[in-house]
């Protein structure tokens, strides 16, 4: 695995655990939607995740909830994220932000605005154009496994599998040779095998497992496990808003299986677990 995500002309190392804070500048998001629908409250709540330990910004305007997401117009996703953007970047110079998008059009608009990563969570389905975009900027990008598109991906409705861990390797890798084609070299890129994204518990507790394979890859794994529905399957905790022991334990075994990012919710508690995790695995 290389030692440093290269994020337009910033290193990210790998040194240690990265933590992608969670910004949902939508009204419907499973779990926190709502709660920073303002300029001032989301880029309020992104200062404090970075004062807490996150080492990236996550920022998203279209929602791929499980049960009754819909498209978003590219001027209505515009319009959510791009002010966030803009004030983050204007407020913390330093800080490293992501677009959580599936269109070419805000990945463009967002990385002009001063973001540095582009999170497909389509891995360059829904729009290659974006892998064009990323190559030209010289941006991070984050390839997610999934199926279907924005209304369908987080649903069970294409979760069908001989095989799990197998066709979303396979389909993955996929995704992997297009950036690959389309001139995003390897430093620039992160996998993320997509959990819960058209995966019931069993595939996606199957992929945790599995990790192994996937960082034998040799490029930096990144997990999105916060408040998913497996965990609340596992724990019986049905509120999304209560899976934060849940959440904890899983990417602790994600970090003990070789993922280095992880996409949370809530960062100091993931921080501290991480870190005091890392350094334990660290003495083996």
């Amino acid at each position: 695995m290389g030692t440093v995500w290269e994020v337009r002309a910033r290193g990210l190392k790998l040194d240690r655990p990265l933590i992608m804070g969670i910004l949902n500048v939508t009204p419907d998001s499973f779990s926190d939607g709502g709660r920073f629908l303002t300029t001032d409250a989301a880029t309020a709540h992104a200062l404090a995740m970075c004062d807490q330990g996150a080492d990236i910004i996550d920022v998203g305007g279209e929602s791929t909830r499980p049960q009754g997401a819909v498209r978003v117009s590219a001027d209505e996703e515009m319009r959510r994220v791009l002010p966030v953007i803009e004030r983050i970047a204007r407020e913390r110079p330093n800080a490293v932000l992501s677009v959580d998008t599936v269109k070419s059009s805000i990945a463009r608009a967002a990385l002009d605005a001063g973001a540095h990563i582009v999170n497909d969570v389509s891995a360059l389905r829904l729009d290659p154009e974006i892998a064009a975009v990323c190559a030209e900027r010289g941006a991070g990008l984050v390839l997610m496994h999934s199926r279907g598109d924005v209304t369908t991906m987080g649903t069970y409705a294409l979760a069908t599998y001989d095989d799990a861990v197998t066709e979303v390797l396979e389909e993955l890798c996929e995704r992997v040779s297009a950036a690959r084609a389309a001139g995003i070299s390897d430093d620039h890129i992160v996998v993320d095998p997509g959990i819960g994204f058209a995966k019931r518990t069993e595939h996606s507790l199957a992929l945790l497992s599995a990790l192994p394979r996937l960082t034998a890859w040799g490029l930096p794994v990144m997990v999105g496990l916060s408040r998913k529905r497996f965990i609340g399957e596992i724990t019986a905790t049905p509120e999304p808003g209560n899976r934060l022991n849940g959440t904890v334990g899983a990417n602790v075994a994600a970090l003990a299986l070789g993922a280095r990012i992880f996409r949370v919710h809530d960062v100091v508690e993931n921080r501290q677990a991480l870190d005091v995790a890392w350094r334990i695995l660290g003495e083996q």
